[in-house]
């Protein structure tokens, strides 16, 4: 269900700004999605595991927090965050 360091470390290298960057918002927002997508996959077969449930909600709430932060901020590097991931406004 977790991501593996290879794959963190890739997302971190391909939405990263500067050299060494791991905390600006679209780095943040590609790897709760990528948590968020591999949740959706788990559900797929096991339907009924609840807990897990509330960790999904949890994290799609924390993205959405951090989307709003960045629209207020700048709107443009929003629009190429939403663009570059795929994800609806």
């Amino acid at each position: 269900m977790s991501i593996t360091a290879e794959r963190k470390e890739a997302l971190i290298k391909e939405h990263a700004r500067a050299e060494g960057d791991t905390g600006s918002p679209e780095v943040q927002v590609a790897i709760l999605s990528e948590r968020i997508a591999n949740l959706t996959e788990h559900f797929k077969g096991h339907h009924k595991d609840n807990h897990s449930r509330r960790g999904l909600l949890m994290l799609v709430n924390k993205r959405r927090s951090l989307l709003d932060y960045l629209k207020k901020k700048d709107a443009g590097r929003y629009n190429d965050l939403i663009a570059k991931l795929g994800l609806r406004k």
